[in-house]
Protein backbone atom coordinates (compact mmCIF):
# COMPACT_ATOMS: atom_id res chain seq x y z
CA UNK A 1 0.00 0.00 0.00
CA UNK A 2 1.38 3.58 -1.14
CA UNK A 3 1.55 6.53 1.68
CA UNK A 4 -1.21 9.34 0.59
CA UNK A 5 0.92 12.00 -1.26
CA UNK A 6 1.10 15.55 0.76
CA UNK A 7 -1.27 18.01 -0.74
CA UNK A 8 -0.29 21.59 0.03
CA UNK A 9 -3.75 23.08 -0.66
CA UNK A 10 -5.21 20.56 2.10
CA UNK A 11 -2.65 22.38 4.59
CA UNK A 12 -2.66 26.03 3.86
CA UNK A 13 -4.57 28.71 6.70
CA UNK A 14 -7.93 30.62 5.03
CA UNK A 15 -8.52 34.36 6.06
CA UNK A 16 -6.61 37.07 7.27
CA UNK A 17 -3.71 37.43 9.28
CA UNK A 18 -3.90 40.27 11.98
CA UNK A 19 -1.08 42.18 10.53
CA UNK A 20 -3.40 42.80 7.43
CA UNK A 21 -6.23 43.48 9.54
CA UNK A 22 -4.75 46.30 11.08
CA UNK A 23 -3.33 47.64 7.82
CA UNK A 24 -7.28 47.70 6.35
CA UNK A 25 -8.47 49.60 10.02
CA UNK A 26 -6.10 52.19 10.03
CA UNK A 27 -6.41 52.88 6.19
CA UNK A 28 -10.55 53.02 6.59
CA UNK A 29 -9.96 54.86 9.73
CA UNK A 30 -7.54 57.73 7.45
CA UNK A 31 -10.94 58.06 5.01
CA UNK A 32 -13.51 58.38 7.55
CA UNK A 33 -11.47 61.39 9.16
CA UNK A 34 -10.58 62.87 5.86
CA UNK A 35 -14.29 62.63 5.04
CA UNK A 36 -15.86 64.04 8.67
CA UNK A 37 -13.01 67.11 7.95
CA UNK A 38 -14.50 67.94 4.67
CA UNK A 39 -17.93 67.02 5.82
CA UNK A 40 -17.11 70.01 8.46
CA UNK A 41 -16.43 72.64 6.44
CA UNK A 42 -18.91 72.17 3.70
CA UNK A 43 -21.21 72.30 5.85
CA UNK A 44 -19.77 75.78 7.64
CA UNK A 45 -19.82 77.40 4.00
CA UNK A 46 -23.20 75.96 3.31
CA UNK A 47 -24.55 77.40 6.77
CA UNK A 48 -22.82 80.66 5.62
CA UNK A 49 -24.28 81.03 2.29
CA UNK A 50 -27.59 80.70 4.24
CA UNK A 51 -26.88 83.35 6.08
CA UNK A 52 -25.72 85.61 3.06
CA UNK A 53 -28.83 84.74 1.32
CA UNK A 54 -31.09 86.11 4.77
CA UNK A 55 -29.08 89.14 4.69
CA UNK A 56 -29.74 89.82 1.08
CA UNK A 57 -33.78 88.65 1.14
CA UNK A 58 -33.64 91.35 4.26
CA UNK A 59 -32.27 93.74 2.30
CA UNK A 60 -34.54 93.27 -0.32
CA UNK A 61 -37.62 93.93 2.02
CA UNK A 62 -35.79 97.13 2.81
CA UNK A 63 -35.84 98.59 -0.55
CA UNK A 64 -39.44 97.36 -1.56
CA UNK A 65 -40.11 99.12 1.54
CA UNK A 66 -37.89 102.59 0.38
CA UNK A 67 -39.94 102.20 -3.06
CA UNK A 68 -42.96 103.12 -1.36
CA UNK A 69 -42.41 105.54 1.56
CA UNK A 70 -39.21 106.89 0.35
CA UNK A 71 -37.74 106.10 3.71
CA UNK A 72 -35.91 103.04 5.18
CA UNK A 73 -37.63 104.11 8.59
CA UNK A 74 -40.42 102.63 9.82
CA UNK A 75 -39.94 99.25 7.86
CA UNK A 76 -40.50 96.26 9.73
CA UNK A 77 -38.64 92.81 8.54
CA UNK A 78 -41.35 90.18 8.73
CA UNK A 79 -39.00 87.53 9.72
CA UNK A 80 -35.74 88.84 11.03
CA UNK A 81 -34.43 85.31 11.74
CA UNK A 82 -35.23 84.17 8.73
CA UNK A 83 -35.19 80.68 8.28
CA UNK A 84 -34.99 78.11 11.35
CA UNK A 85 -31.21 76.82 9.18
CA UNK A 86 -29.78 80.08 9.40
CA UNK A 87 -31.47 81.20 13.42
CA UNK A 88 -29.93 77.53 14.64
CA UNK A 89 -26.15 79.18 13.74
CA UNK A 90 -26.52 82.75 13.07
CA UNK A 91 -27.37 85.74 14.73
CA UNK A 92 -29.38 87.92 11.86
CA UNK A 93 -30.94 91.44 12.57
CA UNK A 94 -29.50 95.62 12.42
CA UNK A 95 -25.73 96.04 12.77
CA UNK A 96 -25.70 99.43 15.11
CA UNK A 97 -28.93 100.89 15.13
CA UNK A 98 -32.46 100.82 13.36
CA UNK A 99 -32.53 101.80 10.11
CA UNK A 100 -32.90 105.58 9.08
CA UNK A 101 -34.32 107.17 6.57
CA UNK A 102 -31.29 106.64 3.63
CA UNK A 103 -29.41 104.01 5.68
CA UNK A 104 -29.90 100.50 6.83
CA UNK A 105 -26.55 97.71 7.99
CA UNK A 106 -27.86 94.39 8.53
CA UNK A 107 -25.51 91.69 10.25
CA UNK A 108 -24.83 88.01 10.85
CA UNK A 109 -23.35 87.16 13.85
CA UNK A 110 -22.01 83.24 13.89
CA UNK A 111 -22.81 81.44 17.36
CA UNK A 112 -22.10 77.80 18.10
CA UNK A 113 -20.43 76.01 15.72
CA UNK A 114 -20.43 78.28 13.12
CA UNK A 115 -17.89 80.50 14.90
CA UNK A 116 -15.26 78.65 13.72
CA UNK A 117 -15.84 80.18 10.60
CA UNK A 118 -13.11 82.11 9.40
CA UNK A 119 -14.92 84.64 7.97
CA UNK A 120 -16.67 86.09 11.31
CA UNK A 121 -19.49 88.57 10.91
CA UNK A 122 -21.01 89.45 7.82
CA UNK A 123 -22.71 92.83 6.90
CA UNK A 124 -24.73 94.27 4.18
CA UNK A 125 -25.80 97.74 3.53
CA UNK A 126 -27.93 100.05 1.88
CA UNK A 127 -25.22 100.69 -0.89
CA UNK A 128 -24.56 96.81 -0.82
CA UNK A 129 -21.76 96.76 0.34
CA UNK A 130 -20.22 93.53 1.95
CA UNK A 131 -18.28 92.56 4.60
CA UNK A 132 -16.21 90.53 4.57
CA UNK A 133 -15.21 90.27 1.09
CA UNK A 134 -12.32 88.25 0.49
CA UNK A 135 -13.58 84.35 -0.28
CA UNK A 136 -16.84 85.05 2.29
CA UNK A 137 -19.30 86.18 0.11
Amino acid sequence: MQAPKYNPRRHTQAGFTLLELIIVVLVVTILAALAMSGYGYAMIKTRRAAAEGCLVESAQIMERFYTVNMTYTGAVLPNPQCSADVSAYYTVGYAASEPTATTYKFQAVPKGPQAKDSCGTLTLDHLANKQPVPNCW
